[in-house]
C-alpha cells in the first residue's frame, strides 16, 4: 500500500520508486560497479574490518563515502542508496572501532589501578623495611652516654 503525503514520503514509497525505476531503465543504465569488499561492513565482515582499521582510517573512510554520496546525489542515477547503505556501514564500523577502543580503555584503567595498588604496597613495604632497619641499628649502636 502507497502511503499518502505531500512531499515526505515513507520509505516504502521511496524503495518501490525505485524498483520500478530500476526495472524501466535496467536495460538502458549499466548497473554501477560493486564497492570493494574492503570497505563494505556486513554482518561477516564487520569484525575483520574493524580490526583491519585504525582510528586514523576514520576520516579517510567516511570522507571517502561521503563524497561519493554526495556525488551521486548530484548526478541523476539510483546509486545513491547502495552508497548510503554503504556510508551507515562505515559509521557502523567506526561505531565498533569505537566501542572496541572504550572497552581497552576500560580494561587498562582496571589495570593501572591494580598496578597503582601494588606500587602503594610496594612503598609501604619499602617504609616498614627502613622502619625496621633504622630500628635495628639504633639498638646496634652503643649508648654514648654515661
Amino acid at each position: 500500500m502507497r502511503g499518502v503525503g505531500g512531499p515526505l514520503l515513507c520509505i516504502g514509497d521511496l524503495l518501490s520508486d525505485v524498483a520500478e525505476g530500476d526495472s524501466i531503465d535496467s536495460e538502458s543504465l549499466s548497473p554501477p560497479p560493486p564497492p570493494p569488499l574492503s570497505s563494505l561492513s556486513t554482518s561477516s565482515t564487520t569484525n575483520d574490518t574493524t580490526q583491519s582499521l585504525s582510528p586514523s582510517h576514520l576520516h579517510h573512510l567516511f570522507q571517502e563515502n561521503y563524497s561519493q554520496l554526495k556525488a551521486a546525489l548530484e548526478g541523476t542515477d539510483h546509486s545513491w542508496t547502495m552508497l548510503t547503505i554503504k556510508l551507515c556501514a562505515a559509521l557502523e564500523t567506526a561505531d565498533k572501532l569505537i566501542q572496541t577502543a572504550n572497552s581497552n580503555v576500560e580494561k587498562l584503567s582496571e589495570e593501572l589501578e591494580a598496578l597503582e595498588g601494588i606500587m602503594k604496597r610496594g612503598d609501604l613495604a619499602i617504609a616498614t623495611a627502613k622502619t625496621i632497619q633504622n630500628t635495628w641499628n639504633n639498638k646496634d649502636k652503643p649508648s654514648t652516654r654515661k
